[in-house]
């Protein structure tokens, strides 16, 4: 499996901080928000890892980061996003990459506190289709979030005034190589951008959509609020026993939509 990490768009809701640098490269305590996806990827066992990003602070990714040897890769891959066209227009990038093998794509400020082990290793074992991971929230209509029934799901919303549960999707997807064949059959939504949650939706016409719930704390870093409780959970929690998590977390494993 290799891992795709998604690193563009403008980080609008942090301006001013994101005028002179890619929202990602905003620290969060210790290290630069981008680590913790690419640690994520890691600890999971997944050591191919492609970065897509854009704008104009594009280089300064690559003077960080490297060929990845501070993450124990051997390799770290680069691509770039020309303008902006939504999460799907952005994983799309990634098909020469990934080579007709499976996927775990995370978002660049997505933190979490345990690993995604357990989920890798149940989508091995499930050979085809897409697991997404889902947590529950207080705040879900800021996120995609999945209509659960009996175990599956039965379908995905992104940002819905009125949630039908209290679980957003994380930001973390496993996909089978199908995924590019579903981004080249979206259209565009309302928001001018091809919707991660139009390829979900299409994998749970198929039945061949699963979860995982994730234990332990998540958050994104995409606004202020986020930003500063990403800062004081990670300075709660310790990041270098974060960064150190190399075991499998237990967690609750999805069944297959319907």
């Amino acid at each position: 499996m290799k891992g795709v990490v998604l690193a563009g768009g403008t980080g609008s809701r942090l301006n001013p901080l994101t005028r002179v640098t890619n929202k990602h490269l905003l620290p969060v305590l210790n290290k630069p928000m981008i680590y913790y996806p690419i640690e994520t990827l890691v600890n999971a066992g997944i050591h191919e890892i492609l970065l897509v990003t854009g704008g104009k602070n594009a280089g300064d990714f690559l003077r960080l980061l490297g060929n990845g040897r501070e993450f124990g890769l051997k390799h770290l891959h680069y691509t770039y996003q020309e303008g902006e066209g939504g999460i799907a227009a952005a994983l799309g990038l990634a098909e020469y990459f990934a080579e007709g093998e499976p996927i775990c794509v995370i978002l660049g400020d997505n933190i979490i506190e345990t690993n995604i082990y357990d989920a890798v290793k149940s989508f091995h074992a499930q050979k085809d289709g897409a697991r997404i991971m889902l947590k529950k929230v207080n705040d879900a209509q800021r996120f995609g979030v999945a209509e659960l029934r009996d175990g599956h799901v039965l379908s995905i919303e992104e940002k819905p005034k009125a949630p039908k549960s209290s679980y957003a999707v994380i930001g973390i997807y496993l996909y089978d190589n199908t995924v590019f064949e579903k981004i080249r059959r979206l259209k565009p939504s309302g928001r001018g951008e091809l919707e991660i949650t139009d390829v979900n939706n299409f994998y749970i016409e198929e039945g061949k959509l699963t979860y995982t719930a994730l234990n332990g704390w998540w958050t994104d870093a995409g606004t202020f609020e986020s930003l500063l409780r990403a800062n004081n959970l990670v300075a709660k929690t310790g990041a270098n026993k974060m960064t150190r998590r190399a075991t499998p977390e237990k967690s609750p494993r999805g069944k297959a939509a319907r």
